[in-house]
Formats: C-alpha cells, structure tokens, sequence
C-alpha cells in the first residue's frame, strides 16, 4: 500500500509478452498515506477501464483479460474485480491473486502468529492498512472495496487463482477467502506452500518451491486463457 511503481512485476509477466505476445498492462497507482482510500483502488479500476478500451488500439481480445496482483496489489486487483462486478461495465476473464492483502483486520491466527518476523509480519500489516484507512482500520466503517475479506458475497467473480506461504502472515485470509467464493458458487483454485514466506515467489526463484508456485501459477495462466 505504501511503496513500488508499475515496473515491480514479476519476471514471468515479461516473459509471457516475449514467448506468448500477451500485451501487459501495469497500473502506477498512488500510493498511502498520501493517497488513502478510495485512492488506490479507484487508480487501478480506472487503469483497466481504459485498458480494456483500448483493446482494438492495442491489439488484444477483452474477453480474454487476466487481472493479477502481489501482496498489496493482490488485494487491489480482488477489491478491483469486486467493483467491476458491482458497477457491470467490463468484465475481465479471470483474476490471479499471489500473496494478496485482503482483510484490513489482521486477526487470523496466522497474523497473530507472525509478529516480529519476515518479510512482511504482523506490525508490518498493521502500518500498510493504516496507512490505507487511517484511523478506521480494523473498525466497523470499512468496506469490502479496500478491504475484500469484509466481502459477504463473492458471487459473481471470475474463475480465480490464489496462492500464499504456510508461514506468513496473510495465510490465513487468503485461505478464507478461497473458502468464501466456493460458499458464493464461484471458481477458485487455491494453493498455500508449505514453508513459503511472503513473497517467497520473487525472493527465491530458482529454489525448489519457488520453482514449484511458479510452475502451477503459469499452468494455470495458460489453461484459464487458452494460450
């Protein structure tokens, strides 16, 4: 919520235009606390309002569009598909969760239980919603949109795919939220990586399980997008 531009992708994603000419888009949203909510997330909608648009300028199919997202990008690119359901403008294809934030509450066990460790932990948690929602985090005048775990319905969403490391702090909203699309009717496949901590992914490459979270994300790309 508080840090990176629009060249923090992952190496993949360049590596789906080269060998598959996918045509990429990435959004520079503002960022908190000087752009608290709805800031960010309104910036991506607006980013894939226009890309989507753009389609025949740019030479891609609409029908056929993956929105996707790390950490704090995972949970605007969840809280982006919720408002496009809402507001039933566009439509994209699917949606790929890695790692995403997604409940502003922070009182899993598993956010409880990673306090003062990692990459990204408990404290750390705490100062990216605050950040984001300032004196309303974690209180009862928060909505789904910024925070997407507040969600009670998540009906009406693309197939989508969600990993996340057993030891990190957002496991467990990550494995609730899987848990709440199936209960909604909806599509979602859902992997946590036993040891991996958050952003294991970009950290660790060419390790056994990064290889592996890798591998299964860009099987999944490739089945749900029939490239």
């Amino acid at each position: 919520m508080m840090f990176g531009d629009r060249f923090g992708l992952e190496v993949g994603m360049i590596d789906r235009v080269v060998n598959d000419g996918v045509v990429l888009a990435s959004v520079e949203y503002r960022l908190a606390p000087e752009s608290p909510d709805p800031g960010p997330v309104e910036d991506v909608y607006a980013g894939l309002v226009g890309f989507l648009d753009r389609a025949a300028d740019l030479g891609f199919d609409p029908d056929r569009v993956l929105l996707a997202g790390g950490s704090a990008g995972g949970g605007l690119a969840a809280a982006t598909t919720l408002l496009l359901r809402d507001r039933a403008t566009h439509h994209i294809a699917a949606e790929l969760l890695v790692c995403p934030m997604l409940d502003d509450r922070n009182d899993t066990v598993s956010s409880k239980q990673f306090s003062g460790t990692g990459l990204w932990d408990r404290e750390s948690n705490d100062a990216g919603w605050t950040a984001l929602l300032g004196a309303r985090r974690g209180g009862p005048d928060v909505s789904f949109y910024p925070s997407p775990s507040r969600a009670e319905d998540l009906s009406g969403l693309p197939p989508t795919f969600l990993d996340v490391g057993s030891a990190e702090v957002l496991r467990d909203e990550v494995v609730n939220y899987a848990t709440a699309i199936w209960a909604s009717g909806g599509q979602a496949e859902l992997h946590v990586w036993p040891g991996g901590f958050h952003g294991f992914h970009a950290a660790g490459p060419n390790t056994a399980i990064g290889r592996g979270a890798n591998r299964v994300r860009d099987e999944w790309i490739t089945r749900i997008l029939q490239i």
